[in-house]
């Protein structure tokens, strides 16, 4: 099976000049952690509500800051026509949740999720790609054997 035959079509996009309290917002009323950034028809970026809390607000940049400030450049995508079984080894790899799909012109697509990925009904390959995408990606506080509270 294709990526294409289990992807999120109808992707809402912001652009690198609004505003992150415009994309913020964006997020709310669709209740989404993570949107694409497009500029001329191209995926240049992603801002995610963790971009949000470690970009902006931690580094003292306010609601007016603009997204191209704050979000992710390097984005990995998969395109349209790949196998989900690559795919989902490549975010379990990865540790990605969700990926944008994008065509061989590299034009935004589709997305991508986990979820999309375990109502495809492959438990197993759903399953694996859970526990990639769950494996502690550095040293946490709240990870196993991290601080405990007083």
């Amino acid at each position: 099976m294709k990526i294409q035959d289990i992807m999120t079509r109808d992707v809402c996009i912001a652009d690198p000049n609004q505003t992150v309290r415009e994309a913020a917002k964006k997020m709310s009323e669709i209740d989404i952690g993570l949107l694409p950034i497009a500029e001329n028809d191209r995926l240049v970026g992603m801002i995610s509500d963790r971009d949000i809390a470690l970009r902006c607000v931690a580094e003292g940049k306010g609601p007016d800051a603009f997204v191209r400030d704050v979000m992710t450049r390097d984005v990995k995508y998969c395109y349209d026509d790949q196998n989900v079984e690559d795919v989902a080894s490549n975010m379990a790899e990865q540790q990605l949740r969700r990926l944008p799909v994008v065509d061989h012109d590299k034009k935004l697509v589709g997305i991508v999720s986990l979820a999309d990925i375990a109502m495809d009904r492959d438990a197993a390959l759903s399953g694996a790609a859970l526990r990639g995408i769950s494996q502690p990606g550095g040293v946490h506080c709240q990870s196993r054997g991290g601080a405990r509270a007083a």
